[in-house]
């Protein structure tokens, strides 16, 4: 599924990657105020980040060497697939928000549109 969503990635009609990595942060914004659901997607993607950059990664490529390596490899190309297919959801979430007409977005930032009317 992350290999996929890499070579979607260069499939003409999707987003690129500046406009996905501009969405990472929206993405979390919205996650944590839970709007968008992807809390799971994100927690496994974080953790796997949170896994490399540790100690406990690093003696594993000490004792395991080769295959540590490339374990750590096989998790990098994870995290950036499962990072480009989940932007892509959030930024078709996203459009879909913004098509139903109770969101509106300035400046980059989406907000919520206040009902206008007589109020009974």
């Amino acid at each position: 599924m992350a290999l996929m969503a890499l070579f979607r990635l260069l499939r003409p009609g999707t987003p690129g990657i500046g406009q996905r990595l501009s969405a990472v942060p929206r993405m979390i914004l919205a996650t944590l105020r839970r709007e968008y659901d992807g809390a799971a997607r994100l927690g496994m993607i974080a953790l796997s980040v949170v896994y490399l950059l540790s100690p406990l990664d690093f003696v594993a490529d000490a004792v395991f060497l080769i295959v540590g390596v490339i374990g750590d490899a096989a998790l990098i190309t994870w995290v950036v697939g499962a990072l480009m297919d989940e932007t892509e959801r959030f930024l078709e979430w996203e459009g879909r928000q913004e098509r139903v007409g109770n969101r509106t977005r300035t400046n980059g930032r989406v907000t919520h549109r206040r009902a206008i009317g007589n109020s009974y």
